[in-house]
């Protein structure tokens, strides 16, 4: 059966990323490894961790960085859904933070979700479905990490994975047709905890690897399938930044060519719920967007993954 599909409007994106920067080099003084040991296996150079922000404090700049693009009338956000799983404290959540931050004090209907890396496309398909209600008139959705509180800098095999940053999405309600969003999310209970956080981050990379291929190649053909496009009507394809052998893996599988693979992950390693939104926010910096379709596609602990294609 054909579902209803909501329509939005893209308005704004943006980033933030903390100054500090940690080398391949650095983490050569912390653990047994290498420059070259990282980047052949994962692709990544360095990445960045904070040092006096919090996690509302990355998403609120990500999010000035988004309404400032545009010169955005901030009182029409009465929608705030912040994906993450490092926030700044267990309640009251993140977004309620970055709602007051932002001096939002109107009505706002602001929550965290937790679905790891998929966390904003999760975010966005729930924003999307509740725009689609005709409640509200903007949603800003935000993806942040400091992913740095939570790694174990003895564990050499995950501590060069991670950083920390956040982007964010404004989009608002449409009536018009060609901006149809389409999503596809979906979990798998994860009984083995192959990823996983208790204090530290623990994963069995094998297990994950193996998951993470088949999961966004079938996230992919899923929202292929029900928009009805291929992949030639796709301009770029943004996918979570975990690890660069695993793109490549999914490119080959899908015949997609790597060209259309939008790569930041030497720069910033894994920000989990953060990659996707900041690696958007970098295509807006980057391309004449306008009129342009992205592909997004991710997956995470839980096991959660998912995708969707937006007209920008």
């Amino acid at each position: 059966m054909k579902r209803n599909q909501p329509k939005i409007k893209i308005i704004s994106s943006g980033k933030y990323v903390p100054e500090t920067i940690v080398t391949n080099e650095d983490m050569e003084k912390l653990v047994e490894t290498s420059h070259e040991w990282i980047v052949t296996r994962t692709g990544i150079h360095r990445r960045r961790k904070a040092s006096q922000e919090t996690t509302s404090d990355m998403a609120y700049m990500a999010a000035v960085e988004a309404i400032n693009r545009v010169n955005y009338d901030k009182s029409k956000i009465d929608l705030l859904i912040m994906a993450t799983i490092t926030g700044d404290q267990m309640t009251p959540s993140t977004a309620n933070f970055i709602q007051a931050k932002l001096g939002l004090d109107h009505e706002v209907m602001s929550f965290d979700i937790n679905a790891a890396c998929t966390g904003f496309v999760y975010g966005l398909e729930i924003a999307s479905a509740l725009l689609a209600t005709n409640r509200f008139r903007a949603a800003l959705v935000i993806g942040g990490e400091i992913l740095s509180k939570i790694v174990d800098y003895t564990d050499r095999n995950t501590c060069v994975l991670f950083g920390d940053g956040a982007g964010a999405m404004i989009i608002e309600p449409s009536d018009d047709p060609k901006d149809t969003a389409y999503f596809f999310n979906a979990a798998r209970g994860d009984t083995n905890g192959s990823l996983t956080v208790k204090r530290f981050i623990e994963m069995d990379g094998k297990k994950v690897y193996q998951f993470a291929v088949g999961a966004m190649e079938e996230a992919i053909h899923k929202v292929l399938d029900e928009s009805g496009l291929s992949i030639d009507d796709i301009d770029m394809v943004i996918p979570h930044q975990a690890n660069e052998r695993i793109i490549q893996s999914v490119a080959k599988s899908t015949g997609i060519p790597m060209s259309k693979f939008m790569l930041n992950l030497s720069e910033y390693g894994n920000t989990s719920a953060a990659s996707i939104p900041l690696t958007i926010s970098e295509y807006f910096d980057s391309h004449e967007v306008k009129g342009k379709k992205i592909l997004l596609v991710g997956f995470g602990g839980g096991f959660t993954w998912g995708s969707a294609i937006l007209q920008l």
